[in-house]
């Protein structure tokens, strides 16, 4: 059901502060359910990070696997099952493309021919085809607000610095090389000193 897919793709862009890239990129080996973490390979700067899976996706986790799954098998039994990888990689790896964990959390509708080394493989859905599909989702709400898939990233940083997170946790999880690009959110919620209360608001008012 691409809807289930195109809703858990937002919800890990919200409940994990992912870039939308990164997101589409994730494979089946990324995903650890049982510690609940999630590892974003190569992120921006090349780096790579750790984030947190939130307990209440593990059903729609589970679901998305099971499909991916049966993608997989098919496309085997139809003699492919190779899944895209950086030229360099293929050369490194080579059979063991064909294994479940490389493949994509979020598979293309079709098989493609890879574009460097030729061979027929399964892409990850295509950014493009998430943004209209969040485009329409946001017209039918009736929001005025410009929302991108940045904009669940956004949010989630925001409500992390708002509960009272610490600015270095949320630079890490973001995977900010910069801690002042952080810092702008904490700007975005008015208060560079998010979730400080002051000892004088804890007294029992009079």
């Amino acid at each position: 059901n691409m809807d289930a897919e195109y809703w858990l793709i937002t919800a890990l862009l919200y409940g994990c502060g992912l870039r939308i890239n990164e997101a589409l990129s994730l494979r089946v080996k990324d995903i650890d359910l049982k510690s609940r973490s999630l590892l974003v390979f190569n992120g921006k700067g090349r780096k790579d990070r750790y984030t947190l899976i939130p307990g209440n996706l593990r059903e729609n986790m589970e679901r998305q696997f099971a499909h991916v799954r049966a993608v997989h098998e098919s496309d085997l039994a139809d003699g492919f099952g190779l899944t895209s990888v950086p030229a360099s990689l293929h050369k490194k790896y080579g059979p063991a493309m064909k294994d479940f964990g490389w493949q994509y959390l979020f598979p293309s509708v079709t098989r493609c021919v890879h574009p460097i080394a030729g061979y027929v493989c399964r892409h990850h859905l295509h950014h493009s085809s998430y943004s209209r599909r969040l485009r329409q989702a946001v017209l039918a709400t009736g929001i005025t607000k410009r929302v991108t898939a940045h904009t669940f990233r956004h949010a989630f940083a925001t409500e992390l610095l708002r509960s009272g997170s610490d600015i270095r946790t949320v630079q890490e999880i973001l995977g900010h090389s910069d801690i002042r690009t952080t810092e702008i959110y904490t700007h975005v919620i008015g208060d560079r000193r998010a979730g400080t209360v002051s000892p004088f608001d804890r007294l029992p008012s009079s």
